[in-house]
């Protein structure tokens, strides 16, 4: 693989040159002098041509019938399947991500596809009995027009997938704007979809400065809905920004998500669960676990079982064999973490494991960090309440699951939460009464399967929701038809 090819904006069907000449280096998160490619610093003069050749590609784009646009996906499909290791191989030398979980990621970026391309034979309205007999009376399902998708660096082949397949299947043009960290893994994604025929304008991507093509697409006029995933800060500013102009927009943000270990929990399980859940992706997930609440009579043995858990943990180049936990993927990341850490220290919780930037030989160019546990955290604790987005786990020590519960819920977000327990009183009661929009049971608080509604409550997501069946919701609108001979 070439460390300095240069990747262009995709365009109308062609691959181009930013208007501006200059281009950025995407860098290895593991090693930031190892160059993955160089891309385009784009203007707004390059956003107004995508979104010119989506508008246009669009009127016929949806008039083909459904099936026919599923086929460019099942097509689209097969080719991210044959490219899956060049594909999974970039993204964890651009993202820092292991190998395995790249390929794992990549695969179901292909499984996405073949699920939305399954959407184009299935229904999209009702009929309605009218109150006049002589009249039909149904709904059907319209496309937006123009849809701009954002997406972050933490899943760079599923998140975009996961955007622009419901989009296309229900007759939508898609001009991407990736996180520039991932600019180089989502011009792969687009390779593979230019290989499956897609016709010229439908699909665009424009990379560049979020400040100049994310907002540029939120104040676009010809852009019909905006689907953004990424930080509550820039996600407030995309939604306002096209609830100003009248578009629809979905916006999925943070996470803290919480994991309940009831004294009845298998320990075993729960350990291996919130190490697989807070570590995972160095803790770059949006539903990562992040606070770890435990009940008081086995709060000593499951943090004897999680410490030990941690010894085994390797960490370095997400390439190398037997590596279990990459670098973050970039230094502002890194520094955020960093800084997260000297804050709870600070504040006075207790660290217990880990919390040192790596920078022996072999670690000193990458962007490293020890998985790290806090103990002695209590609620009004930044790290207890605050997004870090990396490998730091919070322990906190509750005497009841209603006590749990309560701790649960006392955040500004709800993405994800999950609990360990056999009892299924508490299962219900969690069930019931947590604020997230994605509860598990004896699994850990990451993960969704593609065909189940994702997406948060209060402050994690604009409360639409992604994947699955509800995609329909907010990559179309209702029509209401009624016939009167």
């Amino acid at each position: 693989m070439s460390e300095n090819r240069t990747y262009l904006n995709y365009i109308n069907g062609q691959w181009s040159v930013s208007s501006t000449g200059e281009v950025e280096a995407s860098i290895s998160p593991a090693n930031k002098h190892e160059i993955v490619g160089y891309i385009q610093k784009s203007s707004l003069d390059d956003l107004n041509a995508a979104v010119a050749g989506a508008k246009q590609a669009q009127k016929q784009w949806r008039k083909l019938a459904g099936s026919v646009r599923g086929d460019y996906l099942y097509k689209a499909a097969a080719v991210l399947e044959r490219r899956l290791d060049e594909v999974a191989e970039t993204m964890t030398r651009e993202m820092g991500k292991t190998l395995p979980e790249a390929k794992g990621e990549t695969a179901r970026g292909a499984a996405i596809l073949r699920y939305y391309a399954g959407e184009g034979l299935r229904a999209v309205g009702d009929v309605i009995p009218s109150t006049d007999s002589g009249a039909l009376m149904f709904t059907t399902r319209v496309p937006l027009g123009v849809v701009g998708v954002i997406t972050p660096w933490n899943f760079p082949v599923a998140i975009p997938i996961w955007k622009m397949a419901p989009a296309l299947i229900y007759g939508n043009a898609v001009v991407i704007k990736p996180a520039t960290e991932t600019a180089v893994t989502c011009a792969k994604i687009i390779e593979c979809l230019e290989e499956a025929g897609f016709p010229a304008g439908v699909i665009n991507m424009v990379t560049g400065a979020g400040s100049v093509i994310g907002q540029g697409l939120a104040d676009h006029p010809d852009v019909s809905g905006i689907t953004f995933t990424g930080s509550n800060g820039v996600g407030k500013r995309i939604g306002q920004a096209a609830l100003a102009r009248g578009a629809k927009y979905q916006l999925e943000m943070g996470g803290k998500n919480p994991v309940i270990v009831a004294s009845d929990a298998d320990l075993d399980l729960a350990v291996e669960a919130t190490v697989s859940g807070g570590l995972r992706s160095t803790g770059q997930k949006c539903t990562a676990t992040s606070r770890v609440i435990v009940q008081s009579d086995i709060y000593e043995a499951f943090k004897d079982k999680l410490l030990q858990k941690l010894k085994g943990i390797t960490v370095g180049d997400g390439m190398k064999e037997g590596i279990w936990m990459g670098p973050c993927a970039n230094e502002n990341q890194l520094q955020t973490v960093v800084t997260y850490i000297e804050k709870g220290k600070e504040e006075g919780a207790s660290l217990i494991f880990g919390g040192e930037r790596l920078q022996a030989p072999g670690y000193e160019n990458g962007f490293f960090i020890e998985p790290t546990v806090f103990e002695h955290v209590t609620k009004d604790m930044a790290i207890a309440r605050e997004e870090i987005f990396g490998p730091v786990l919070a322990l906190m020590k509750v005497d009841s699951i209603e006590e749990a519960l309560t701790l649960a819920n006392d955040a500004e977000f709800g993405l994800s939460a999950s609990i360990f327990t056999t009892n299924i009183g508490h299962m219900l009661s969690f069930i019931n009464e947590m604020d997230a929009g994605l509860v598990r049971i004896n699994a850990e608080s990451a993960g969704v399967e593609l065909q189940a509604p994702f997406g948060g409550m209060k402050q994690s997501s604009s409360h639409s929701r992604e994947q699955g069946r509800a995609a329909i919701e907010f990559f179309t609108s209702i029509k209401t038809v009624f016939v009167k001979p």
